[in-house]
């Protein structure tokens, strides 16, 4: 166990809160505060599920009026949410303080999976190490609940391990039927082996050179920040007072008996400030926890050394839609994933050490390293594409490790609850797939410490908010009923359970044939206008919210993303009333975030005004005379007016907006109009594979295509009629 001395301070919490904690100190886990065992009562009655989700002002007044809470949990992440949801079912008074959305920090940038740890039993295996299997074996048994206790949300994924060299394969099924067996009942699905036809059957753009075969093992894998905010909700439920976009600033309690006894916060939203008392602070601020620790001394060794993954997104045409692939040993020594999920591909990394808490930005170097890990499992026939990574990010995982330890490929996600002298009971290290046993773990300790009459854990077994009738022909209903695409219907089902008609019930009617309700908010995805309406009934309060948690756009598209966002900001605008500079402020902010932590600062980096020209130089004669069939007046430039004198000569139809949008992609100097050097900046870019899916290019070929056709004459030949 960590132990921590008295020592005022201030740190960084829960993604950016300031927090002041006074007088922490040694302590024992097993006897509290004042070293005498604590004999656990039960508490009287079980604790009631509401049928009705209270709103964040009813929270927030609750917050404020409720007087002493036995539990409060600073972070809303999915350890935060579950030790909260763990604290509430036992009939524990709880409360729940984040400073910006649920699961804005590292519970929306994971790997999506769901997940026991094959590396890590290999090691527990190579090291004869029996705490490492002792974790992968509770890791498997939580993945068993995550999967029952959110089913539409989650689902088992077969992931394969292509083999290329003949001894492998005995040593890596061997590792896996060892991961299938200690699973045991609670095994998803047997693994096998694959020939190489067969592997190259089901994963046809696997690399068919030097390969061996396959083996198949399943693990899971669920929309993450969905979940962690099912997680929050269902907490709410059960009478959790909880409150998103409130800056915890102060941490405080008194030196003695009583210990930390709450926090001094400030809703962001209104700027009003407000204490919230609580017999037991609990701090689940995951990358931020030492942060936490250092204010009781600054001296004390860190129990968290964070590590961050970098993921890319790429279009669903580089895996199966229900078959992922896992490279246990690149050429770095690290794990890469490549995975479906939401009909897109993820690729990405994991473990590489960071001295940041703060979710670095994708840089150049992360997303060509992932690809070029690509390349290397795809066949020659699949370009691998620059051009093709659609959205970029990247999570720090708050590994636990031994102060002296800098190697995070060592560490393993086991947890460490910490209790201070004074009571405050710090959540360390673990991983998504054990939030539950987390809290589970947490919360027992904030029973024995602060000798909360509380009853056992209930937790295991407990369905979260929309799963309770759910089932997976719920979306035939939705279809039925309101007249949704049957993708958007399938969409709603498998983000909201039995929520999605309440949903449905909300959609716009679309004055078409078919649909007849849910307009979307982008073409390409099934994110309807009515989510935006519905994520505001359940917290969302920033533009960032909706476009990156409530729907997954940012993760999926930041092209398709910023696209959304001025409707989804209008939606927001009309629900919370706000003014214009409201909405100008939140629409600015969406776009940095975009910007920044989504890869599109990296994406647009691929075409600037200084990108070089590398044509031959028939290809540049080719593009220069397309690029006049739009120029006749041989200005040096098109505008839209260009554009549209062509679109009209071949019969296309297109709005000023769309033509705006269209340009302003390709117009590097944003001057309104493009250039010829901007136009063969573009075309070589597309050919170096750094740009793809550039709307102009491909309206300008097909304008040239339509036109060329046009010009052939159509006479009779031969004997016709």
């Amino acid at each position: 166990m960590a132990f921590q001395k008295a020592v005022k301070g201030t740190a960084l919490i829960g993604g950016g809160a300031i927090a002041t904690v006074f007088g922490l100190s040694q302590f024992s886990q097993y006897r509290n505060k004042h070293g005498a065992l604590v004999q656990v009562q039960a508490a009287e009655g079980a604790p009631v599920r509401k049928e009705h989700l209270p709103s964040r002002e009813q929270q927030i007044q609750a917050l404020q009026s409720s007087g002493e809470f036995d539990v409060l949990v600073i972070g809303g992440g999915a350890t935060g949410c579950g030790c909260a949801l763990d604290a509430a079912t036992r009939g524990l008074k709880t409360a729940l303080l984040e400073r910006d959305d649920f699961s804005s920090g590292t519970s929306s940038r994971s790997t999506k999976l769901i997940h026991g740890g094959v590396r890590y039993l290999q090691k527990a295996i190579m090291k004869l190490d029996f705490e490492q299997y002792r974790m992968v074996k509770e890791a498997l048994e939580e993945r068993a609940h995550l999967l029952q206790s959110a089913p539409h949300l989650s689902a088992p994924l077969p992931i394969m391990l292509p083999i290329y060299k003949w001894w492998q394969l005995p040593y890596y099924w061997v590792g896996i039927k060892l991961y299938d067996l200690v699973a045991g009942s609670q095994c998803l699905k047997s693994s096998y082996v694959l020939s190489k036809a067969r592997a190259l059957e089901l994963f046809p753009m696997l690399r068919r050179d030097r390969l061996v075969g396959a083996i198949v093992y399943y693990d899971g894998q669920h929309n993450d920040a969905r979940m962690n905010l099912a997680i929050a909700l269902t907490a709410a439920l059960y009478g959790v007072c909880m409150g998103c976009m409130g800056s915890v600033w102060g941490v405080w309690g008194l030196y003695g008996v009583y210990g930390v006894c709450g926090v001094r916060c400030r809703d962001v939203l209104t700027g009003k400030e407000f204490d919230v008392r609580a017999k037991c602070v609990i701090n689940a601020t995951g990358p931020f926890t030492d942060s936490v620790r250092k204010m009781d001394d600054e001296e004390v060794p860190n129990i968290c050394q964070p590590s961050a993954g970098v993921h890319i997104v790429m279009p669903g045409y580089y895996s199966p839609d229900n078959m992922g692939l896992l490279d246990p040993a690149t050429s770095d020594g690290r794990v890469i994933f490549f995975l479906p999920w939401e009909k897109m591909t993820i690729a990405g990394t994991t473990d590489s050490p960071t001295d940041v808490t703060s979710h670095p930005i994708p840089t150049e170097e992360d997303i060509n390293f992932i690809l070029s890990e690509v390349r290397n499992y795809l066949g020659a026939d699949v370009e691998v594409r620059r051009g093709d990574v659609l959205a970029a990010w990247s999570g720090i995982r708050p590994l636990v490790t031994n102060p002296d330890s800098k190697d995070t490929q060592s560490l393993s996600r086991s947890h460490v609850v910490t209790v201070s002298d004074s009571g405050l009971i710090t959540i360390a290290g673990g991983k998504w797939t054990t939030y539950r046993a987390m809290a589970r773990d947490t919360i027992d300790a904030a029973i024995r410490e602060h000798n909360l009459q509380a009853g056992s854990c209930q937790t295991m077994g407990l369905q979260l908010e929309g799963a309770q009738d759910w089932s997976p022909t719920l979306y035939i209903r939705l279809v039925q009923d309101y007249g949704l695409e049957s993708e958007v219907a399938q969409h709603l089902a498998s983000t909201y359970g039995d929520k999605a008609f309440e949903v449905a019930k909300i959609a716009q009617v679309t004055g078409k044939r078919w649909p007849i309700v849910g307009k979307r908010l982008v073409s390409e995805f099934p994110y309807i206008e009515a989510e935006v309406v519905y994520g505001v009934k359940e917290y969302a309060r920033t533009a960032v919210d909706v476009v990156s948690r409530r729907t997954r756009l940012a993760f999926l598209n930041v092209q398709a993303a910023e696209e959304a966002l001025p409707r989804i900001v209008d939606i927001m605008a009309r629900e919370l009333h706000w003014c214009e500079q409201k909405k100008k402020e939140q629409l600015e902010a969406a776009k940095r975030f975009l910007y920044y932590e989504m890869g599109y600062k990296v994406k647009t980096d691929q075409l600037t005004d200084s990108s070089e020209i590398s044509l031959a130089p028939a290809d540049i004669e080719r593009y220069k005379k397309r690029f006049h069939m739009f120029d006749k007046d041989k200005k040096g430039f098109i505008t839209i007016l260009d554009v549209q004198r062509v679109l009209q000569s071949i019969s296309v139809q297109m709005d000023e907006n769309t033509l705006h949008e269209i340009l302003n992609e390709v117009d590097l100097n944003k001057n309104g109009q493009v250039e010829l050097n901007e136009f063969l900046q573009l075309m070589s870019a597309i050919q170096k594979g750094r740009v793809s899916g550039s709307r102009l290019a491909v309206l300008m070929k097909s304008a040239e295509e339509n036109l060329r056709r046009q010009a052939i004459p159509v006479d009779r030949s031969g004997g016709g009629l």
